[in-house]
This record gives structure tokens, sequence and C-alpha cells, in this order.
């Protein structure tokens, strides 16, 4: 079972309510997120692009933009080399149009997820040294690539890297010592000695802020302007894509670019992101996290996946719509058939898992020979909510063994994996999610490593659910759901608020849905108040647990209109349901107990 905790953050909560035009229960929530300062606030309520921090705070970014510009006046061949995932495909997409408006001679590279691995190696080196390219400029990766941009030098290459990625570090009597590539710009927000307020942003806000800072010297204006041109707004939109394809925090920057982004997209200005949208059935004035988490961006991630990201990248850059639309259909397409690969992954890993003994490792790692190495991080994901802890998920490659990492909050999986670094022979990541290859005879001692090492207990694996206000069900009202839209957008770092009502009477209940998968039920307070309620979540599961605490009897009498022996306590969120017309209330159970 889940672990209920009220948030106990504390503030002057009517005073924040009278000083912004909110609600108590608002400014309660806000607390909750950790802002605080007065400008902070602010911004949170009614920040706009004009909050955004100006590109040359970021280390090297005054640098990196003199290159461009002296190699773009030269007439000298640039080469992009991105990533074959959402923030790549995108940061790829952002730099080529920037340095195209520059009037640049540039072309792109993406690697082949299975071919060449992740970010650069030595094969895209001397493939754009074969090509006659001058400069290489990276983004989302080549911060952890020192041997090969020492290879580039080698060649003659200059090499220019845009990352967001961990700086690799080695570690000796408890001092870390960081590990630059010698590049000529290294533009990261992670490094150290970066001045950046907000290092937080993906591998797209990276490539961004640079063309911001490059056309805006170019053209000798202000990045302000050049932001606010056509071609700087549709960067904005691909930049809020990335964000929250690449799961970073909602807060601070990346709040406002993903708020500001997702407007712009309702009239989006990209002709392959708008085909995107018809093709899955999107409305473009209703696109939220969720539908670029779960709809649109696994489309290009699939096609990363399971054959080559340069056709996302395509969708991206065609200006014929006829192009757009087919391209569009076949990442539909791929993204089916990747579902249901990773159905099949996911069956096998849970059965590994409960069959071969490893369901008391503290640190699951998985081998899944016969698996598409490319689904790796996505089954890794879906056994890490399923049990709680940090998993590996390895496949077999061609030269040995590649998997993803997915964690808790409670394990840093990059610094875990840097204990054990000599296993491997190429990793790198987040805190929350890392990419590894190693050698099939190291899988066990990688096993072994990560949980001999490892010091989280059984609390850390409780899942945590935070209620931001135990609040009575009869305090939302039309108004007050229309206020909670302040705070959008919802997602990593800036959760929907969660809130709990004590002993529900459960009065009735229907199975709604083709697949008969969603509960609607009537529930009172202790007052007889009544109320609507639905629940997404697994109703088998719900089902059983009303049979086991108030028996099978009541479980069935709830669907005859009669579950009067039913009461619980729910976690919940009020939203408005419109059908056919009608507006009404209705609360959302994310919880029971």
């Amino acid at each position: 079972m889940s672990k209920w905790m009220v948030a106990a953050k504390r503030a002057d909560f009517n005073k924040i309510a009278q000083q912004y035009g909110i609600s108590p229960v608002l400014a309660r929530i806000i607390r909750n997120r950790d802002v605080v300062e007065e400008r902070d606030i602010e911004k949170f309520l009614h920040g706009t692009r004009a909050d955004l921090y100006p590109p040359l705070l970021l280390k090297d970014m005054e640098k990196a933009v003199d290159i461009l510009l002296e190699k773009t006046a030269a007439g000298k061949h640039i080469r992009i080399i991105g990533d074959y995932d959402i923030d790549g495909i995108c940061s790829t997409y952002i730099l080529y149009s920037g340095l195209t408006a520059c009037g640049a001679q540039v072309d792109t590279a993406i690697p082949h997820r299975i071919r060449d691995g992740y970010g650069l190696n030595e094969s895209l080196i001397q493939d754009a040294f074969d090509a006659g390219t001058d400069t290489v400029l990276t983004c989302d990766n080549g911060i952890a690539a020192l041997p090969q941009i020492d290879f580039a030098n080698s060649l003659g290459i200059t090499v220019i890297i845009t990352d967001h990625h961990e700086v690799p570090y080695e570690e000796s009597e408890g001092i870390r010592h960081y590990l630059i590539p010698k590049a000529e710009a290294v533009v990261d927000p992670k490094q150290e000695d970066c001045a950046y307020p907000f290092p937080e942003i993906c591998g797209a806000v990276v490539a961004y802020k640079l063309v911001l800072a490059l056309l805006a010297k170019r053209n000798n204006c202000s990045w302000q302007e050049v932001m606010e041109s056509e071609l700087g707004l549709e960067l904005l939109e691909l930049a809020a894509f990335a964000t929250i394809g690449d799961v970073m925090e909602l807060k601070d920057e990346n709040r406002i670019i993903v708020k500001c982004g997702l407007k712009l997209m309702a009239e989006t200005r990209n002709i392959g992101l708008k085909t995107l949208m018809e093709v899955t059935g999107t409305e473009p004035s209703r696109v939220k996290p969720y539908t670029i988490g779960f709809v649109l961006g696994p489309c290009l991630n699939a096609t990363g996946r399971l054959d080559t990201a340069v056709n996302a990248l395509k969708l991206f850059q065609t200006r014929d719509i006829g192009e757009a639309a087919r391209i569009a259909g076949d990442l539909k397409a791929m993204n089916e058939s990747r579902k249901e690969l990773t159905l099949k992954g996911v069956e096998e890993a849970v059965r590994q898992i409960e069959q071969d003994g490893h369901l008391t490792d503290r640190v699951l790692v998985i081998y899944l020979p016969e698996v598409h190495e490319s689904l790796a991080g996505i089954i890794a994901g879906r056994i890490r909510e399923k049990y709680c802890k940090p998993t590996f998920v390895l496949t077999k490659a061609e030269d040995g063994v590649k998997g993803s990492g997915r964690s808790i909050e409670a394990f840093h999986m990059y610094d875990e994996m840097t204990k054990c670094k000599e296993l491997f022979t190429k990793y790198g990541g987040h805190k929350l999610a890392a990419g590894l290859s190693l050698a099939e005879e190291n899988i066990e001692p990688f096993r072994q490593a990560l949980n001999n090492n490892c010091n989280l207990t059984e609390d850390d694996f409780q899942e945590k659910v935070l209620i931001d206000v135990p609040m009575p069900m009869d305090y939302v009202t039309q108004d007050f759901i229309e206020e909670l839209n302040l705070l959008e957008p919802f997602g990593n770092g800036n959760p929907k608020p969660q809130f709990a009502q004590k002993n529900l009477n459960f009065v009735s209940g229907r199975i709604l849905g083709a697949n008969k998968n969603v509960g609607k039920y009537t529930v009172a307070d202790e007052n007889g108040r009544q109320f609507e309620m639905i629940y997404f979540g697994d109703l088998e599961a719900f089902h059983e647990y009303l049979a086991e605490k108030f028996g099978e009897e009541s479980a069935q009498r709830l669907y005859h209109g009669n579950g009067a022996e039913i009461t619980l306590s729910v976690v919940y969120y009020p939203e408005i349901n419109e059908f056919r017309g009608n507006i009404s209330l209705q609360m959302v159970m994310k919880y029971y107990q």
C-alpha cells in the first residue's frame, strides 16, 4: 500500500492569498512546490517569456556564438550531431533552423541507436571529416565524449559542445575532479563554474538559447527581439516539446517555456507538428504535457527506437503538407508496433523478477536478450513503477550488452553507477535515468555491485502520496477549479494538486468505457452531501480491495445502488465534466484506503 503524507510546509497563507488575489488553498499548494520568494510567486502565477534567462549567462555561450559566426562568414561546413530521442531531435532541428537563418553551410547527423549508440563516436567524427566538415556542433550530447573529441581535434575539426547532461568526474579522497572535453566551447549548464541560474534545462533549451544569442549578434538586435520573431516563436514550441519529452522538472524557467510553448502549439507554426497532431487525433488547442508525453512524443521516439530518428527530424523540417502527412502516418504506425513489443517485454521482465529470485533485490537488474535494445528504457520505467525500485533493463547488442535505467527519488542513478564504472564500456545519465554498455560477463557483477553499495531502506520503496490539502469536497466550486488552472502546466516537478477527504460513503457505482475500465461512483460525506466521483485506475485491484475489506456481497451491492457499508478515505482531484452541453463537478479518485 502507499504511504499518505500531508504536506506540512508553513507560511502565512492568508497573507499570500490577499497579496496575489488567490485562495488560501492555492497559496498552500504554491508553498508546497517550494515557491516562496515574492518574485518567484509572481513568476509562478504570471510568468511570461520576458522572465526567461539571458542566453549569455551560459558559460562559453559567447565563445560558441563568435566561432559559429566566424565559420559561417568564411563559408565553412558545419555539421550538427544530435541524438535519437525527442530532446536530440528537437535540439538538432532548432540548431539547424538557426544556423540556416544565419546563412551557414550546415547539415545534420543523428546517430543510429543500434549502429552508433548514444552520442559521439569515432565513426561519426570520421564521417564528418570525410564530408569536409570544418566544425562539429553537438546537441544533447558531447559532455562525456572526451576521447572522441580528442580524435576530432587530431583531425583538425573544431568542436563546439551543447549539452545538458551531468559532467563526468573522477573522485579521490571524497573530492570530485570534473572531466571537461577539450572542445573550443562547452555550453552545458551542469558545469560547476557555469553561472546560469537554472541548470535543469534540456538539450533543446540550450540549443534554443544558442540560436537566440547567435541571431541577436548577427542581426545586431536583442535576444528578446529574436525570441519574438516568427522563427523564435516556432523554436520555442520545439524547446517546450523537448522539455516535456525529456521529462524535465516543470519548475522555474522550464515551467514558463512549457506554458508559453503550449499556447503557441494551439496554432503551431511547424507544419510537421501540426500534421502529427492531425494524424493522432490531437486537438491543438487542448495540447497538455500529458499529450506530448504519451501521444505525440512517443511517435518521435518510436522511429529512433525501431528505425532511424532522421525521419522525425524530416517531419519538422518539411514544408510540404503531403510529405508531412506521409511521415507522420509512418511514425504513428511505428509507435503502435512499439507498444506491442513493449507489452511483451514488460511481461517477460515481471516473470523473470518473480520466478528467478530477484524480488528481494533492492536494485533490479533484468537481462532480456531478445528484447529490442531501444525498448529497454520504456520497460525499465514500467518495472520501476510496478515495484517502486531502481531498475535497469539490459538487452543483447552487437558488441555486448546495452541497457537503460530508471530510478526512484532516493537513488541517484548516475552517482551509483560511477561507483562501479570499471564494469562499463560506456555509461552516462542523470539522477533518475541512465544508459550503459557492458560485457555480458559483467551483468552479474553489475547487479551485485549495485545491491552491495545500496543504502535504500524499505521506506524508500513505498510509494509516497503527498496530499497538498485535506479538503472536504463541498469546498469545491467551478470558480475554484478554474483557479487551479493558474497552477498549470502540470507534470514532473509540478504535479497536479492532491486533496483528501476521510469517511466517504460509497452510495452507488457503475462501470463505464468500451473496455469496462472506468468506475463512476456517487459518494456522500458525513453530512449526507453527495458528489460524483470517477476512477481511471486499476478497477480489478479496487474490487479485490472492497471485497477483502467489506465482503464480496457489499462490493457487488455497490453496483446495484446500495453500497451503504462501504466507507473509504480518498485522495482526489476536482475537475469540470462537460458532457452533451451539461457542465458538472466531478472528483477524480487517485488513491483510496
